[in-house]
C-alpha cells in the first residue's frame, strides 16, 4: 500500500488547505494539492493526498470514502502511479503511399 491517496469529486470550493484539513486526523501529511486546470486556475475536481508513513492510508480511504467534504460526497483510494510524460508511445509511423521521389505508390 502507499502513501498517497486519490481524492475525487470534490467540490469547486475545495482547495488544498482544506483537503489537508479533512485529513489530518488520520496522521502526518506530506503534502495535500487539489489540481488546478492551467489555463482557467480553476480546480479539476480532483487531488491527491501524501501521508508521511504508509500506516493511515488504509483507514483515510475506508473513513473517507463517500463522505461529504465541502457538501459533496468524495471518492478516496489509493493513487496509481502515472506514466512518466516525456514518451508515451504512439506515434503514427510510415503509412506509405510515396516512394520518396515523389511518385504516389499504387497499392
Amino acid at each position: 500500500m502507499g502513501k498517497k491517496l486519490f481524492v475525487g469529486s470534490l467540490a469547486w470550493a475545495t482547495d488544498s488547505s482544506s483537503l489537508k484539513a479533512a485529513f489530518e486526523r488520520f496522521g502526518d501529511i506530506e503534502e495535500a494539492t487539489v489540481i488546478s486546470d492551467r489555463e482557467t486556475g480553476r480546480s479539476r475536481g480532483f487531488g491527491f493526498v501524501t501521508f508521511t508513513d504508509e500506516g493511515p492510508t488504509q483507514q483515510a480511504i475506508s473513513e473517507m470514502n463517500g463522505t461529504d467534504l465541502d457538501g459533496r460526497p468524495i471518492v478516496v483510494n489509493e493513487a496509481k502511479e502515472q506514466a512518466p510524460r516525456g514518451n508515451r508511445g504512439g506515434g503514427g509511423g510510415d503509412r506509405g503511399g510515396y516512394d520518396g521521389g515523389g511518385r504516389r505508390e499504387r497499392w
